[in-house]
This record gives structure tokens, sequence and C-alpha cells, in this order.
């Protein structure tokens, strides 16, 4: 039986993934906007987050990945553009059967089915052996892992000797948090089915303890902050209302609760932080 958070994510994210990718396309997180910008295609925005985030990772420099996991991939719109990408075997992991599904209808469609896979599965309890990718690739889903430091430790363990983990996560602000920061975030873990969010200082220092080495991270919040004004303008667009209600009341939930996402990012309370790290090569 499935923990009772889990049931929450899958129920949320097969109810919410069809009009998702209906009104945002194949990208499930954040776009990337520079300073002062206005006007930006919202899919070109989450094009554009995942291009810097691997500019800013450094991957594939010197050498490609070829055996990448996408832990938490949706319906596989990272996957995807990290096999075209470079030219690797990808195997994608979500909790929700239809986004899993969907994900490799999609792989069909584009004619990497042959190199690209996808599992229902739990990113805490992975059905892979040891040393089995050389990237772990986890872009908004830290956030939903009610467990940070095994998170981390297994991606470590599915990590070959001199392989990389990249998380780009929600967190909180640093330093110590007022009852109103509390109740704010507590109202967001409500509707987006999160355990709860730390820092970007704990998780360098829990992907220390786990034993990762060349650590560094990047707190990109003013870069993706207006992304939510976005997604509000699409929330009211009354072509997609009824595809809305239809969707059930998990994702009419989501949509009310966006008002709450633009303020944490407003008042600095939510970050969205990146962390690169490596297992050592011996």
């Amino acid at each position: 039986m499935a923990p009772p958070l889990n049931q929450r994510i899958r129920r949320f994210y097969d109810a919410s993934s069809g009009l998702w990718e209906q009104v945002w396309g194949e990208h499930m997180h954040h776009g990337y906007y520079e300073p002062g910008q206005t006007g930006k295609d919202r899919r070109q925005a989450q094009i554009d987050l995942m291009e810097r985030v691997i500019q800013w990772g450094q991957i594939g420099d010197p050498k490609p990945p070829q055996h990448i996991l996408d832990l938490g991939c949706g319906i596989g719109g990272s996957s995807l553009e990290l096999a075209r990408r470079f030219g690797a075997e990808v195997t994608g992991i979500t909790l929700s059967p239809v986004q899993a599904r969907r994900a490799t209808q999609r792989a069909q469609e584009a004619g990497l089915s042959h190199r690209v896979r996808f599992w229902v599965a739990d990113a805490l309890e992975m059905p892979f052996a040891d040393h089995t990718f050389d990237l772990v690739w986890a872009l908004e889903s830290g956030e939903h892992m009610p467990d940070k430091r095994r998170f981390l430790a297994e991606g470590w363990r599915v990590l070959q000797p001199g392989g990389q983990m990249m998380v780009v996560t929600w967190c909180h602000r640093e330093g110590s948090l007022s009852r109103q920061d509390q109740r704010l975030l507590q109202q967001i873990y409500d509707v987006y089915c999160l355990p709860y969010v730390i820092s970007l200082s704990e998780y360098e220092a829990l992907a220390q303890e786990v034993g990762f080495e060349q650590l560094r991270t990047a707190d990109w919040s003013e870069r993706v902050a207006p992304f939510w004004d976005e997604v509000i303008a699409s929330a009211r667009d009354w072509r997609w209302i009824p595809a809305l209600v239809r969707s059930g009341w998990v994702t009419v939930r989501g949509a009310l609760g966006l008002g709450l996402m633009r303020r944490a990012y407003a008042t600095g309370l939510l970050r969205f932080g990146l962390l690169s790290g490596f297992k050592p090569a011996s």
C-alpha cells in the first residue's frame, strides 16, 4: 500500500497533467526570465529554464552523460530533451500512472522509445541497482519528498562513481521563519501535496552528509518568479475553464492556490534553488 502522501501526489498529477499539457505543453516546471523581461512566450520560458540549468550544471562538459535518471519525470518533457541533446538512454520515474502512460506515448511519437522508458516508482525506494546512472536529474521533484536526506541518498546510491546529481527544487528562505511564514507555507503544502520544504543551505548540508563532492548551489528565485503571473493569467482564460472543472476538485484547488505561490515569492519566503554534486570517482 502506497503511503498517504504518495497517494495524494498521484491523484493530483493523475487529475491535472492532461490539463497542464493542453495549456502549457510538455514541460511541467517553472520558466526562466531575464531581469525586466516581459512578453516572453510561456512555453519558451520553460525550455529556457532547462537550457540554463544544463549550462549552469555544466552537464555534458567534458563528457556527455549516457545513462540518465529523470527523477519526477512528469509527462516526459525533460526526459525526451535530455535524450535528444546527449544521445543518452533516459529512465523517467513518477508516482502517477497517468503521467507514465502519457510520457511513454510521447516517446513513441518522438521516435525515442528505444532510448527512453518510464516507470511508476517511488524516488525514495527506487527499483534500480547501485551504480546504474551517470546523471540523476531532479527538476522540481525534491519538494514532494518526505525525507530529503533519503532522496539525496537514493540519488547517490544509483549513481556511478563520478556521476552527477542535479537538483532544482523549491526551498524556503534562510534563517528562522515567523508564524505567518509557516502558515503560508502550510497552505502551499496542503494545496500542492508537499510534506515540507527546507532552505538551500540545508540541502547542501544534507548532500555533504550523504557524501557528494564538488557541491555548488544557486538561488534563481528572481529569475522564475514571473512564472506565477503567467500561470494565473492562463487560469483566468475562459477557454480553459470547462476543462479545469472537468479535471476535478484537486485541480481546481491547485488553481485557486496560485495566489499563494505568487505571495510567497513576492515576500521572499519561497526560494528556487539549484544544487549540483558529484559522487567521488573512487
